[in-house]
């Protein structure tokens, strides 16, 4: 897996816990992108896909729409 500290670009694998901790304005576009449950004990340790999956998102897209998010951060 990536360094999601030294991340620039967000990808499907990384989880969700991580990518809200250390990259910034993450939280923002994921919840802008329909993942409202970023507190949820799940998400923690769940991949972005996973995530994505489960909220009936496609994980692709939101990929594209939060590093679009933060690239413009």
């Amino acid at each position: 897996m990536d360094n999601v500290m030294n991340a620039t670009k967000v990808t499907k694998d990384m989880l969700v816990g991580d990518i809200v901790a250390n990259i910034p304005g993450a939280a923002e576009a994921l919840m802008n992108a329909g993942m409202h449950c970023l507190g949820c004990p799940a998400s923690q340790s769940e991949s972005l896909e996973n995530a994505s999956m489960v909220h009936g998102l496609d994980p692709d897209s939101v990929v594209e729409a939060v590093n679009a998010a933060i690239a413009e951060a």
